[in-house]
């Protein structure tokens, strides 16, 4: 467990968005957290919350794809973590029917599945939704990172909308950053992090 910890803490590069993203959150994941995985994928981001809220810990991971949830739940179950997640067959926007209480944090990769379909994607108004009921169920001091692609069809609209989103935030309960690599092209994935101030009561 402490080689696994140590790992975890290790940061080898901070190039792109989803390298920005677990840097964050393995600042502020201790064990014994309840997070989601919004958008699960073949489970890279799983993994990782799994690993972070130890086995006293809890992570939802939800997605649409039965090809993504079968992906990241062999992962899981090489790794011998796959008890310490939910795997949830469902859109992000059902967060708030599933999960009751407050979360740590919440993870938001949009676009699409790597090598999968890709006009399987997550759209702005679905994401919207999902960030506002993340929003209202996160504990002070927790924190949402949503990496933004906008170099596929639909990606700029959904990076606005998010950004729209975010900005509308009151900055006396949020504090609300955009992240993203000068030394990159403009179509590059950046990163939104959100994080509730501390002292604040859900939303």
């Amino acid at each position: 467990m402490n080689a696994i910890m140590a790992d975890d803490r290790s940061i080898a590069s901070l190039r792109g968005a989803v390298a920005l993203s677990h840097f964050f959150l393995r600042e502020r994941v201790r064990p014994g957290d309840r997070v989601v995985d919004a958008t699960c994928g073949a489970g890279q981001d799983t993994l990782l919350l799994a690993r972070l809220v130890g086995p006293g810990g809890k992570v939802w991971a939800f997605d649409i794809q039965t090809e993504a949830l079968a992906r990241a739940m062999d992962l899981l179950v090489s790794e011998g973590l796959d008890g310490r997640v939910e795997f949830v067959h469902s859109g992000h926007e059902q967060i708030a029917e599933v999960i009751r209480g407050t979360v740590q944090a919440a993870v938001f990769n949009l676009g699409f599945l790597p090598g999968g379909d890709r006009t399987i994607r997550t759209e702005a108004g679905n994401s919207v939704a999902a960030l506002d009921q993340a929003s209202g169920m996160l504990a002070p001091g927790g924190i949402i990172t949503i990496s933004v692609y906008t170099g596929h069809t639909g990606g700029s609209e959904e990076g606005t909308a998010v950004e729209v989103w975010a900005s509308a935030l009151r900055p006396d309960r949020f504090n609300v950053w955009r992240s993203r690599q000068l030394n990159r092209p403009e179509s590059a994935p950046y990163l939104v992090f959100v994080e509730k101030c501390t002292g604040t009561a859900l939303k």
